[in-house]
């Protein structure tokens, strides 16, 4: 599998942001880490090995990135209005910076379609969903496994318009029925999945569900049993039993 570490300096978080690229060619992924997690948990969490039919076959081209939920959802201790604008600038990364660097490397090395598949576990997954609902153009297929997706969990009661840009059940509870994001996500290929086990939280996966529904989105969300915990054993079964519904 050929891999390409970078260290690149980011304008929107003013330092340098490493990652790492798997793949010589294909449609663009990119995958976020769970929470306070590093670039090279793809591959030391053996993701490389249930994405290796795709990314050795050229179908597609994984991008790894760092989170900074230490900085953010992870740290009490700063005011909620600071860590939350630090995640905003981490968004502005990957949107303006992180994505667009990707969709390059995939456009000369012969790529033709450079929608993005943000693909994601735990709090990974909250900020994959987040990002394929709020920039449908740019993120065309979703994999988010496992996420909670209010953004309760990181700044609890505080909320301010930008907690709730980042708030999924918040925003999309107030999305319009006409919206033209609607037909947007019903365009692009988003899949949502928790199971009922150890240590998932499903509720807000739930509330999802009965929004989209609401609205005609046709977005997957798929309830796994009671024996799907909270784990990579799991993950790494969704994964493989997901790509071929966003890939073939």
């Amino acid at each position: 599998m050929e891999t390409q570490y970078l260290k690149v300096y980011s304008n929107a978080l003013q330092r340098e942001m490493e990652c790492k690229i798997y793949g010589h060619g294909g449609r663009p992924v990119l995958f976020i880490p769970c929470q306070d997690g590093r670039f090279f948990d793809f591959e030391n969490f053996n993701m490389t090995d249930t994405w290796a039919p795709y990314i050795e076959s050229g179908k597609v081209m994984v991008l790894a990135i760092d989170t900074i939920d230490k900085e953010t959802w992870s740290d009490s201790s700063v005011p909620a209005f600071d860590r939350i604008r630090r995640h905003e600038a981490w968004i502005r990364y990957i949107t303006e910076e992180a994505v667009p660097m990707l969709q390059n490397i995939a456009r000369e090395r012969g790529c033709a379609d450079l929608g993005v598949t943000v693909f994601g576990c735990s709090l990974g997954a909250t900020h994959a969903a987040n990002l394929f609902l709020r920039f449908p153009d740019l993120f065309t297929g979703c994999m988010a496994l496992s996420g909670i997706y209010t953004a309760e969990y990181g700044f609890g009661d505080y909320m301010d318009e930008v907690v709730y840009q980042n708030s999924p059940v918040h925003y999309m509870a107030n999305l319009p029925f006409d919206h033209p994001f609607i037909e947007k996500y019903n365009r692009n290929r988003g899949i949502i999945c928790v199971g009922t086990g150890a240590w998932e939280q499903v509720d807000t996966t739930l509330r999802l569900k009965e929004l989209f529904e609401e609205r005609g989105i046709g977005i997957w969300v798929d309830i796994w049993g009671a024996d799907v915990n909270h784990d990579w054993p799991w993950w790494h079964k969704q994964a493989a039993y997901f790509m071929p519904h966003l890939f073939d």
